[in-house]
């Protein structure tokens, strides 16, 4: 099953108990927002796992990034270690100006070798 979210404000879908029991990946645009939106999707369900949305993926595609207009500074407390360490450098402008890679630009086999790995 896939649920769009279309961006922050999914505290809806909390109420669904039988997702609290159900694998979840959320698939996200790599950038701060993106990463922050996985933080508040965590809030409600923490067993969720981030689909595509790592440093490996972020590099492969280095000729779709975009510049992020206004992006997100907070500090994130429920990402993983290598998710953490991505935003950290995204937020820093370690790997470029404001650095984001929207998932739709993300190449169709890539997805669908990832989606095979669920």
């Amino acid at each position: 099953m896939v649920i769009f979210g279309a961006g922050y404000g999914f505290r809806n879908l909390a109420r669904i108990d039988w997702l609290k029991t159900r694998r979840l990946c959320y698939w996200g645009d790599i950038g701060t927002h993106g990463f922050a939106i996985l933080n508040q999707f965590r809030e409600q369900f923490p067993h969720a796992t981030s689909l595509l949305m790592d440093r490996e993926t972020l590099l492969a595609h280095c000729e779709h990034w975009q510049t992020e207009p206004n992006p997100e500074t907070a500090v994130l407390t429920r990402l993983t270690e290598a998710e953490q360490s991505l935003y950290d450098d995204l937020r820093e402008n370690r790997l470029g100006d404001r650095v984001r890679l929207e998932q739709e630009k993300i190449r169709f086999e890539t997805l669908v070798e990832a989606l095979g790995k669920v």
